[in-house]
């Protein structure tokens, strides 16, 4: 055998022993970073009992539609709201169906213990990454407290991970400063910014390695984050799925995506003039309505169901939507 026929043997088997440990380094996932992943809901039956079934169903239209991955668990999929075993059985389900989706779990909680043992698990049921909180009840810790957290995760998660920055959720502000500490750690690949402050994230993207996956979680920076080739994950995925990947599919295509930008946000105007907002419990039923499907699926409390005249407001909504194309 040839040294180059060597080398390049030896190299394959070192990839295969990183992959069997579940071991992928940030350079290897920064390969494709602009992705569009939804911010995907949960759907619970009237007994708040995870709805598989609908599940599968939005995971089907989602992909049809153009999206190329969804963050299961996260706060549009009410993670927090799940207990351990649940979290481990929609997760399984989700990884067991993913449909060429890159999927992102959502494994954060308020102590390390439980963080690590989701992680783990997601990382044995195929997850592409785990997205993780700083822990949410012991508000705006120091700095250095909040690197310790993340250093004991690291210790024994060594599939990849990102940061989940939502500060007016988890009371936990960090500046770029504990992000660069994470890059010690080779399988820190991102974060998730839905904090939805421009300046901060572009202190963001300018400050910390070209490797990582700044990863805009709201609409207001997903422009940015195609200039820095960064991808997003929205919860406004959810319901203008094909609207977000028209945005894409022109950025991919070397067009300006300003215009389909643009359709989105009149789309956007659209919906919220019919009662759309930020109740989970009308993302999931104007989704419902979007895919052609008279299901009604509920969010848990504290978040409430909707009345009879928000439900057809929501299906006007939803019928010049679909008109718009």
């Amino acid at each position: 055998m040839n040294t180059t026929r060597r080398m390049f043997v030896g190299m394959g088997a070192a990839a295969t022993a990183m992959a069997a440990a579940g071991m992928t380094t940030a350079n290897a996932q920064s390969a494709n970073k602009s992705k569009f992943w939804i911010a995907a809901v949960t759907p619970c039956d009237k007994s708040y009992k995870f709805d598989s079934g609908a599940y599968r169903e939005q995971l089907a239209w989602w992909k049809s539609q153009g999206a190329d991955g969804v963050l299961v668990l996260g706060t549009n999929g009410e993670g927090p709201s799940f207990s351990v075993a649940e979290r481990k059985a929609v997760a399984s389900f989700a990884l067991k169906n993913k449909m060429g989706l890159d999927m992102i779990v959502g494994t954060g909680t308020a102590n390390y213990q439980e963080a690590i043992e989701l992680s783990q698990h997601a990382a044995g049921e195929g997850a592409d990454s785990v997205l993780i909180t700083p822990p949410f009840f012991f508000k705006s810790p120091r700095q250095d407290g909040v690197v310790n957290y993340f250093d004991l995760i690291f210790a024994q998660v060594k599939s990849p991970v990102l940061y989940y920055h939502i500060p007016r959720v988890t009371g936990v502000p960090v500046d770029v400063t504990v992000l660069k500490a994470l890059t010690r750690h080779p399988n820190f690949i991102g974060l998730k910014n839905s904090n939805g402050d421009p300046a901060e994230y572009q202190s963001f993207a300018s400050g910390l390695p070209t490797s990582l996956n700044i990863i805009s979680g709201t609409d207001n920076n997903m422009l940015a984050a195609l200039r820095h080739g960064s991808g997003v994950i929205l919860g406004s995925g959810n319901i203008y799925t094909k609207q977000v990947a028209a945005i894409f599919a022109a950025h991919r295509a070397g067009r300006d995506p300003q215009p389909e930008y643009d359709r989105l946000m009149a789309a956007v105007k659209l919906m919220q003039a019919n009662g759309y907002g930020s109740n989970y419990n009308a993302i999931k039923y104007a989704l419902n309505q979007m895919m052609g499907v008279s299901r009604i699926n509920y969010a848990r409390p504290p978040h409430v169901p909707l009345t009879d005249q928000e439900m057809a407001s929501l299906r006007a909504g939803v019928a010049q939507l679909k008109a718009m194309g």
